[in-house]
This record gives structure tokens, C-alpha cells and sequence, in this order.
């Protein structure tokens, strides 16, 4: 059975488990927290990192793709129904470098900072997270959230006219940052506008369910409604 190796807060994993949804595809969801890999998950994947999806071969026997953006490449190609990338090569080349922005740079500048000094520490039991790296994580989330407004200020999606992955990697960042109440919504209005019509789809519902033992998120983290 086509299955995901993730961590239910990791913005990569929930990118994943939301480009499955979207197609339609089922997989099973094992958690795994590479800190106490057993050697599993570093068969699957050399590098150690969730997410890493495990799927048929077309000639038989089984693949495991990974990171984050191979895996959605991967099920845009090989599962063709309701596709998630572009049809153009232009609008595909711009969603492919918001893919990038987020899992890369924006997981460098403020997830580093924030989501895993609030999250990851916690579940690793390394302590409190350091206010001064939340504090600079908060200032280029700041940065970053204005970028993603001027893009929705011209246009209807996060790469274009049409929902594509970008939107999907994004609302997976967003979605894990704003379990920590990390993001002010009201400052962005064109960017919680965005997120409303991201929470209200199907693929979202699970995502918005999950929890941290001791950690609950705020009131208005699963409100479709905000």
C-alpha cells in the first residue's frame, strides 16, 4: 500500500499529505520523528528527512521518493487526474520557485526559527525555545507575509490564476505556523483571505485536526470562519 513516512506539524509532510488529497489518492500515514529513526526511515531515505513516500513501481516492486517537492512532481506525473502543476511551462517554472521559497528559504528564515524551537524542541524534550530566536523568526515571518500579500494583491492565486501546489505548500507552512498562533492574521488581510479559501477545502481537514500532547492551538486554528 502506497505509504507516507511524516511528522504531523512538519510543513513538508503536510504538503505532501495535502497534494495526496487534492488527487485523490489514499496512502497510509506512519509518524516518524527522525531524531529516534530505527533504521527505517534512513533505508528509505538517505538522508534521514521526512516526508518520503513509498509507492508502487510501474515495473512492480516499490519506490520511495523524497523531499517534499520531488514527491508532489512525482504524483502530478505518474497520477494525472486533477493536476496541481500548471499547464504552461511559464506558470510551472513560477510555481516550482514558490515551491523552493517555502521549503528552502522560508523553512530556513522562520520555521527554523519559530515552528521548530516551539514544536520539535518540545517533542525532542530539549527544554523551552529560546525568545530570541522566536523574536527573529517573528521578524522575517513579517517580511515574508508581505511578499505573499504583494503576490495575492496581483493575483488570484499564490502563483497565478489557478490553485496549484504553491498554494498547497504554502497553506501547509501557514497552517503549521498558525498551530503556534504565530501569524497576524488581521496585518494581512489579502493573505488571511487567501488562507480562508485554503482551510475550507477538503484536503485541509485532517491537517487542521491534528494535535501536539500539551500544546492545543488557538480558538480560531480549525474555524473555517477564522
Amino acid at each position: 500500500m502506497r505509504t507516507l513516512f511524516h511528522m504531523p506539524h512538519d510543513p513538508a509532510s503536510r504538503m505532501v499529505r495535502i497534494a495526496l488529497s487534492e488527487k485523490g489518492l489514499a496512502a497510509r500515514l506512519i509518524e516518524t520523528r527522525p531524531w529516534e529513526d530505527d533504521g527505517v526511515l534512513a533505508a528509505a531515505n538517505p538522508a534521514g528527512a521526512v516526508p518520503v513516500l513509498m509507492d508502487e513501481a510501474p515495473m512492480g516492486g516499490e519506490i520511495a521518493i523524497s523531499p517534499a517537492n520531488a514527491i508532489v512532481e512525482y504524483l502530478d506525473e505518474a497520477y494525472t487526474t486533477s493536476p496541481i502543476l500548471p499547464s504552461t511551462s511559464a506558470a510551472r517554472a513560477e510555481t516550482r520557485r514558490l515551491c523552493c521559497w517555502f521549503n528552502e528559504k522560508f523553512e530556513r528564515e522562520v520555521n527554523e526559527l519559530t515552528l521548530r524551537e516551539r514544536i520539535d524542541k518540545r517533542l525532542m524534550g530539549h527544554g523551552q525555545a529560546d525568545y530570541e530566536l522566536l523574536k527573529q523568526g517573528a521578524a522575517a515571518l513579517a517580511w515574508h507575509l508581505d511578499y505573499i500579500a504583494w503576490l495575492l494583491d496581483n493575483r488570484s492565486w499564490i502563483a497565478g490564476e489557478r490553485f496549484s501546489v504553491a498554494d498547497i505548500a504554502a497553506a501547509a507552512h501557514f497552517s503549521s505556523l498558525d498551530y503556534i498562533d504565530a501569524i497576524a492574521w488581521d496585518k494581512f488581510p489579502s493573505v488571511k483571505d487567501w488562507y480562508a479559501r485554503l482551510k475550507s477545502r477538503p484536503s485541509m481537514r485532517p491537517i487542521l485536526k491534528d494535535r501536539v500532547n500539551g500544546l492545543p492551538p488557538p480558538s480560531h486554528y480549525d474555524n473555517l470562519d477564522f
